[in-house]
């Protein structure tokens, strides 16, 4: 009997170090997968602004009207028609073009290939990429400088020293000859010309929700 008095009780043992571990381990996890918010809303913001554009083209049956196409009487009638048509047509021209960048593009698949790499780049390392933890590649540590030096140097290259360049200014070029084209010999006078949209909308409005999207994020604003 006084043995068993004296012998000391069992307690319950926690390991709360091993909790928190897993705890923590299971947040990373979480908070890992997947794309950041930053980059949610950037493609959310391209989704829209591309939808909202193509909701304001005009029907396809106008631009290809044969009755309404006749030869400009001069050089300033050619400029003014091609002014008004791209006021009626410009969400149809704008997709023109685009086609006309993705054909070039897809034909010339290493291209398409440094292109993409490139903006993949720019979006994963340095945009849309949390500022802690820094960058590791190959056992070293990026700086912020380091990154964006390397960046800067990396689209210097693909654009000036690759296809790449010549593809998008060779495309860039026949897509705007094939708009001029069309809208110089495209008599306007059948159009119902609205009021210009304000500088804010079209295709590209996402860039500027994407840099107050960026400004307001404190990491993508040290980096600037």
């Amino acid at each position: 009997m006084a043995a068993a008095a004296s012998s000391p009780a069992v307690l319950p043992i926690s390991n709360p170090q091993t909790t928190t571990t897993t705890t923590t381990n299971t947040q990373q996890t979480t908070t890992g997968v997947g794309p950041t918010p930053a980059l949610r809303s950037f493609i959310n913001r391209i989704s829209e602004t591309i939808q909202g554009g193509l909701s304001n083209r005009r029907p396809w049956s106008e631009l290809v009207d044969r009755s309404a196409f006749s030869k400009p009487e001069s050089v300033s009638d050619a400029t003014l028609r091609i002014r008004k048509n791209y006021s009626y047509f410009r969400t149809n021209y704008l997709s023109l073009i685009a086609v006309v960048l993705a054909f070039s593009l897809i034909t010339n698949p290493f291209s398409l290939f440094l292109l993409a790499g490139l903006l993949a780049a720019w979006l994963f390392l340095y945009l849309f990429r949390p500022s802690d933890p820094p960058l590791v590649l190959f056992g070293r540590q990026f700086s912020e400088r380091e990154t964006l030096g390397a960046l800067i140097v990396s689209t210097v290259v693909v654009i000036f020293l690759t296809s790449v360049g010549s593809v998008l200014v060779s495309a860039l070029m026949v897509g705007v000859a094939i708009v001029c084209t069309h809208a110089a010999f495209r008599a306007p006078e059948d159009l119902f010309l609205e009021e210009q949209e304000s500088p804010a909308t079209g295709f590209l409005s996402f860039l500027s929700g994407a840099a107050a999207s960026s400004a307001a994020g404190p990491a993508v604003a040290a980096r600037v």
